[in-house]
């Protein structure tokens, strides 16, 4: 009785997040958008060889559908962290269906070219790779904290849903009606998603401060990354992943062809299985996290993936290759599902798309770079040779757990934290003025040193996580109760940022270094504009007047 139940609840918990109706009917309608791009893929690749015998622009496909997911991904994030995530997506996916529409115009006339194919392709993937993040780091304002595994375990299976049976789709209705028809299928399917982000009611409230320069936008997500230490391992660590299981996905023409003697059906079982496998072990990702920590089940999941694809590279039978191929699926995407939801759960909201977005480009750059190794190794050694060296690579991999273990994300609330009051502001600042100096002192009873040291160093990455940069602590050799923090900021625009980005979990770091305070106030918080000859004026009317001036900085505490 027992293991039904389990085995019952395990299946409520997966299925919990379609309760919610702004997920349920996202989720549904991004099934669609899949089985269209999985369709636009088969039909330009098809088309492609109808139209060029040129071996180059065959390949060319792939790389026109790959290259805007991997250049684009990270911008589309910076953009929907700083703007409404529902528009960013309804444009991205606005913009695929008026591209693949062109396409079956174009198509239907019988005025289709090799490169007006390529063009559609980047097109198609520039919307896809606006639309994406902005769907991932939505899914957490859609579902509770406790349904997020499992919402982001549905999100991967729709799309292997979609890979799963897309692809054979696609090809039948090729055979049937051509590729313009498919052309066309995919630009409605992408209206249903597109009129379901429309009807979300999602509560965007507007930061009180303009929006950061892209590239700023961008290198902040990245130094979030770099001083957030879950993050930080989260993507090292998938990015190995991804560069050893390649040979999976990027080989598996060549092992259906090759070493089974088969033809396209024979490819299609075994993508199938892989899809397959996927899906079903998407249904699972909230049970695997709730039995195991993260540590282990990658531990688990990446063993699974070098027995395959050695199976893979040595299997003469159609069956058991099949059977492989199956199991790998489901360890490749538990293995992406649970990492994506550590991802989720460690990230600011200010930040997720953003960190997301560098988790996505992460795996393009591993699975990519390792299609290429590996295929150089096939080349030389042969097919067998390449899947064998990843399934080893793959098992020593493991032992990178203990030095990069993954670390549980912490399970205090990731939001924004009110942070106190307004400080004194009487000089004339803009947002571009800087760099500034704050200085924090401390009044701390010498006993207590010991401990105090360990809670403000606890600081010194969420300074940075957030903009500060050069960080220090000292302490007065004539009064050695006293303790300055020092950080900068780059701009007065970039410190009001950065006090906005202050979540819960870091005002609990900054409680505990403040109860060491001997006071009764709060410690004293200096702010000082460094280098200040732009604050004198040396004529009366010296001053911008085109600069906007900024004296208010909304909530802000010891920071």
């Amino acid at each position: 009785m027992t293991g039904d139940s389990n085995a019952q609840s395990g299946k409520g918990q997966a299925l919990a997040p379609l309760r919610e109706t702004s997920f349920r009917r996202i989720w549904l309608a991004s099934l669609l958008s899949s089985l269209g791009q999985f369709f636009f893929a088969v039909a330009v690749a098809w088309e492609m060889t109808r139209l060029s015998d040129a071996p180059i622009m065959i390949a060319l496909v792939q790389t026109a559908m790959m290259l805007p997911l991997t250049l684009i991904t990270l911008p589309a994030g910076a953009l929907a962290d700083m703007f409404d995530r529902r528009k960013i997506a309804m444009f991205g996916l606005g913009f695929s269906a008026a591209s693949a529409a062109v396409l079956a115009v174009l198509g239907f006339l019988d005025i289709l070219a090799p490169w007006m194919l390529l063009a559609s392709c980047l097109f198609v993937g520039t919307g896809t790779a606006l639309y994406l993040p902005s769907w991932q780091s939505s899914i957490a304002e859609q579902v509770s904290r406790e349904h997020l595994p499992a919402a982001v375990g549905l999100a991967s299976m729709s799309a292997n849903v979609a890979r799963s049976f897309g692809p054979a789709l696609g090809g039948f209705i090729i055979l049937v009606a051509g590729a313009k028809s498919a052309f066309a299928l995919t630009a409605c399917f992408f209206i249903p998603l597109l009129i379901a982000f429309f009807l979300w009611k999602r509560q965007h409230t507007p930061s009180r401060l303009p929006p950061e320069r892209i590239d700023r936008a961008i290198a902040a997500g990245a130094r979030y990354a770099l001083h957030s230490p879950v993050i930080r391992t989260v993507l090292i660590r998938i990015v190995v992943f991804a560069l050893i299981i390649s040979p999976g996905p990027a080989l598996a023409p060549l092992v259906a062809k090759k070493i089974l003697g088969g033809d396209a059906l024979v490819l299609g079982l075994l993508l199938g299985a892989q899809g397959v496998g996927a899906v079903i072990a998407a249904l699972f990702v909230s049970y695997v996290r709730r039995a195991v920590d993260t540590e282990t089940a990658i531990r688990l999941l990446t063993l699974g993936s070098g027995l395959s694809l050695v199976t893979i590279g040595f299997s003469p039978s159609i069956i058991v290759t099949t059977m492989a191929f199956f199991v790998f699926g489901g360890c490749y995407i538990t293995t992406l599902a649970i990492l994506n939801v550590d991802i989720q759960l460690s990230a600011s909201r200010w930040v997720v798309a953003r960190a997301l977005s560098l988790f996505s480009s992460a795996t393009f750059v591993g699975l990519g770079l390792g299609a290429w190794l590996w295929g150089m190794v096939a080349d030389a050694h042969g097919i067998a040779q390449a899947f064998l060296g990843a399934g080893i690579a793959a098992i020593i991999s493991i032992g990178l757990g203990y030095l990069l273990p993954l670390r549980k994300p912490a399970s205090k609330d990731q939001n924004e934290a009110n942070i106190g009051a307004s400080p004194a502001v009487t000089m004339e600042l803009t947002m571009r003025s800087g760099p500034i100096v704050i200085e924090i002192a401390y009044n701390v009873d010498p006993q207590d040193a010991r401990e105090f040291y360990a809670a403000i160093l606890q600081l010194q990455p969420v300074r940075h996580r957030i903009g500060g940069y050069n960080w220090s602590i000292a302490r007065d050799i004539a009064d050695p109760a006293t303790w300055t923090e020092r950080y900068q900021c780059t701009t007065w625009g970039d410190y009001l940022r950065m006090l906005d980005r202050y979540s819960q979990g870091d005002m609990e770091r900054q409680v505990r270094a403040d109860s060491f305070h001997r006071p009764s106030e709060t410690p004293r918080t200096t702010r000082r504009l460094e280098r200040p000859f732009g604050s004198v004026r040396w004529k009366a009317n010296s001053f911008d007047p085109k600069e906007e001036l900024v004296n208010y900085v909304g909530p802000l505490g010891t920071g």
